[in-house]
């Protein structure tokens, strides 16, 4: 596994859609799952959705937390929302 690609997940940001501006490690996983079976867009972008899913479906998206901290990312969900909130519809 390429450490660059896991420090992009950690800074690199959704470029389109419904979580454009989240972080890719922040994305949820039923979107992530959508890509896995309609297609990840091509190149870099389409590489990190692909890690992503994998790390999220098999429960160790945890193993980000170390970059989140070098990186001085917190680990929320979602840019400007309190920690510990879950983001959505009501």
């Amino acid at each position: 596994m390429d450490p660059e690609l896991l420090s992009l997940l950690v800074t690199r940001a959704m470029p389109f859609g419904k979580y454009q501006g989240r972080l890719i490690a922040d994305l949820p996983g039923p979107y992530l799952a959508w890509f896995a079976r309609k297609g990840f867009p091509p190149g870099e972008l389409g590489r990190l959705l692909a890690l992503m899913h994998e790390l999220d479906h098999n429960g160790l998206s945890s193993l980000l937390a170390p970059l989140r901290q070098s990186a001085g990312k917190p680990s929320d969900k979602s840019p400007g929302k309190p920690a510990g909130k879950s983001v959505g519809k009501p």
